[in-house]
């Protein structure tokens, strides 16, 4: 199938260049996708922690914008000052912003990591499957063992009992607290 051929003045698609040759940047909807993209990293600022944005030392301005969204109730106001947010982040270097937040997602990610570890852990001592227990006795020292089978113990009798599981929980956080090497 032939190209269209460009009469001179007139804009060819194809190559993005006017009659002269100059570049004519990037299309509309290039323009709007970046806008995008921009929009959802600037939601993603305003829900972090304070703390954490602080930690990312922004632009004054960026951080003034992305601390007033936090304020804003309303649904309109806010996806204005959204878009306000993805305007001031044209002239600010975003890859490092980009970079944190992968940071703080796969520090998050590791963490459900260890969280589902231990929480399978806990089911299987609740199970009293003698593995689990064996294989525990090897990480742990005896008087840590010696707690987690009494909190085990009350684990069960408070599901059986059909109790809040308050044993349970203390299991776990028991659990984290002797398995926190990076053995697990």
């Amino acid at each position: 199938m032939a190209r269209k051929q460009a009469f001179p003045g007139e804009f060819d698609e194809g190559d993005r260049t006017d009659a002269e040759g100059v570049d004519a940047g990037p299309s509309k909807s290039e323009l709007k996708r970046q806008d995008r993209d921009l929009r959802a990293l600037g939601v993603a600022l305003v829900e972090l922690p304070a703390a954490e944005l602080e930690a990312l030392d922004l632009p004054e301005k960026l951080f003034d914008a992305v601390d007033a969204c936090r304020r804003i109730t309303s649904h309109g106001a806010r996806l204005r000052q959204e878009m306000y947010i993805a305007k001031v982040m044209r002239d600010v270097d975003v890859e490092p912003i980009r970079a944190a937040l992968a940071r703080r997602g796969e520090i998050d990610r590791q963490r459900v990591r260890r969280e589902h570890i231990l929480e399978q852990w806990r089911a299987r001592l609740l199970a009293d499957e003698p593995a689990a227990w064996s294989e525990l006795a090897g990480r742990v020292e005896p008087t840590d063992l010696q707690q987690l089978r009494a909190l085990a113990r009350q684990a069960r009798a408070e599901q059986t009992a059909s109790r809040p599981p308050a044993a349970a929980r203390q299991l776990f956080r028991r659990l984290r607290e002797v398995l926190e090497n990076p053995e697990i």
